[in-house]
């Protein structure tokens, strides 16, 4: 077993998800910041585990030729970016790896390569920046966190960020230190500032500065704008109040103390609304590349209509809009929503339509309307998709589904769940959206299995019972069939507990728990009646 502060040699073979260098000592997979693929280092064991290490590089007895000099003076100790320490070529190569290898591994797939949409460049591509706030023997500053803590490292000029967002973030702590407004302290919860954020259109070069606040009000705030007018772009300051413990950023109130609230953009040729709320691509350039190839790989056509799940402001929707029929787009932010319509309205989009709710929810709602979209589009959080989702999609059984991910293990746990509901994968492609950060996104192509294409087998239809065959609910349908006659609510997995129980056995059990060590609530009594009635009532049982 590996010894805690001892130094051993080892060659480094591969990356984490994170981007970190793997290497193995004594058959022990020991993980490496800084570390670059094919070098031999000597390293310093920093924490043991049952199956894994952490370690640090104490001399460097190989060199990559892939390493470079750090352009960023506090890339070490921020954790905002990864790779400052290798070069563009070798950060690109072990994104497209990590997604031919998280399809190939978890989706099932025998890929040998994976394309990338490299980035023409590395340096101010990032339109957004959210910038936590401390303070330190009475001085205010701003920076990013440490990787994996709630320590700010202070930044001063951050390299992936175009410089105004950075001149914002100054003219704001200029303005703090001078009022000596307070700064929030998330130990004793008190202080008035937590985050600056800033948004800056690509195109437009507006700007939208957002100050997230422990309380409802700013002080001396024409001070505060005189600041920022003098920054070119400057158009509107919004106070975002989150009074609430916790990591979200943003609070769900929002009070516009200049400017119009929002700022413009332009993408794809269409004009778009930007709330701070709204959901828009960090990198314009390559969102721009990302959403074409999306709309390409859909194939649509003017009798197509268009499902666009989590739609955000609805870029993919509307930059769709003019080759379909019809689009439809859902999202579970209200603001975000709002601001599709009006983006719709400003191009003169009159094709489409949007929906506020969850988007697995919103798509069976829909399904048992009649919609049948011949294209669905999914773009959803790290998490992937859930069983409502993925239950939606297979009833709805679109022609195509085009799949835009940020995760590449959700995504190819998803693609392996529509696999076997009569989906393959036709094409795949890779895009670097945040360059010297470990995320990738991926955009890929499910097409529905051809009739024509299948196996032929005997039944005996004596021994066929039709009635479990055809009559099966989805979660949600059992949910309100509970919900209406019996006032009782239950979840996921008390439903996932009860059907276990009667032999009911599932593809992919969604509320399998983290660890095998981990506890779950059990279905009380009365719950687990009321849901045998309503499997009984859907022929389940």
């Amino acid at each position: 077993m590996l010894v805690k502060n001892q130094i051993y040699e080892a060659v480094v073979t591969d990356y984490t998800a994170e981007g970190q260098g793997v290497a193995h000592v004594e058959g022990c997979a020991v993980f490496l910041p800084n570390a670059i693929a094919g070098e031999r280092v000597h390293l310093r064991i920093e924490k043991v585990q049952k199956t894994w290490a952490a370690g640090k590089i104490v001399e460097i007895l190989e060199k990559s030729p892939h390493r470079c000099s750090r352009e960023c003076p506090v890339a070490k100790l921020c954790g905002g970016c990864d790779f400052w320490h290798m070069d563009y070529e070798e950060e690109t190569r072990l994104k497209a790896e990590r997604v031919k290898t998280c399809l190939n591994r978890l989706g099932g797939e025998n890929l040998t390569e994976v394309p990338i949409l490299a980035a023409p460049d590395c340096r101010g591509y990032r339109n957004k920046a959210q910038y936590p706030v401390a303070a330190k023997k009475g001085r205010a500053y701003a920076g990013f966190f440490r990787a994996g803590t709630h320590d700010v490292v202070e930044n001063r000029r951050c390299l992936i960020l175009p410089e105004e967002s950075d001149a914002v973030k100054d003219a704001v702590i200029d303005y703090v230190n001078q009022f000596r407004v307070s700064v929030y302290d998330e130990a004793t919860h008190k202080g008035l500032l937590r985050h600056i954020y800033v948004r800056r259109g690509a195109v437009s070069k507006q700007i939208l500065v957002c100050l997230v606040c422990n309380g409802e009000k700013l002080p001396k705030v024409d001070a505060l704008l005189s600041r920022l007018q003098k920054i070119p772009g400057f158009t509107t300051l919004v106070l975002s109040v989150n009074t609430k413990k916790g990591n979200a950023v943003l609070g769900d109130k929002f009070v516009t103390l200049y400017g119009p609230g929002y700022i413009e953009d332009t993408l794809c040729g269409l004009n778009f609304r930007l709330s701070p709320r709204s959901f828009y691509q960090v990198n314009h350039h390559q969102a721009q590349r990302l959403y074409e190839t999306a709309i390409e790989k859909a194939g649509i056509t003017k009798n197509d209509t268009v499902l666009d799940l989590y739609c955000g402001v609805g870029t993919i929707t509307l930059a769709m809009a003019s080759a379909a029929g019809k689009v439809i787009g859902v999202e579970v932010i209200p603001q975000a929503v709002e601001d599709a319509w009006d983006n719709a309205k400003r191009n003169g989009i009159e094709n489409a339509e949007f929906f506020c709710g969850d988007a697995g929810q919103a798509a069976l709602e829909l399904e048992k309307n009649g919609v049948r979209p011949d294209v669905v589009v999914v773009d959803p959080p790290r998490k992937g998709l859930n069983a409502d989702t993925i239950e939606a999609l297979s009833r709805m059984s679109p022609r195509r589904i085009v799949y835009v991910s940020c995760d590449p293990a959700t995504l190819a746990r998803d693609v392996a769940l529509l696999k076997e509901r009569g989906y393959r994968l036709t094409s795949t492609a890779a895009a670097d959206l945040f360059p010297r950060c470990a995320h990738v996104e991926t955009v890929c192509l499910l097409s529905k299995l051809k009739s024509t294409q299948h196996i032929e087998v005997e039944l005996d239809m004596d021994e066929l019972d039709l009635t479990d065959a055809e009559k099966k609910a989805t979660y949600q349908e059992i949910k309100d069939y509970v919900l209406e006659h019996s006032g009782l609510k239950v979840s996921n997995l008390y439903i996932a507990q009860v059907k276990k129980k009667c032999g009911i056995i599932e593809r992919e059990n969604y509320n399998k728990p983290k660890s095998e060590d981990a506890k779950q609530p059990q279905c009380p009594p009365d719950k687990e009646k009321a849901i045998k009635e309503a499997l009984k009532h859907f022929g389940m049982i």
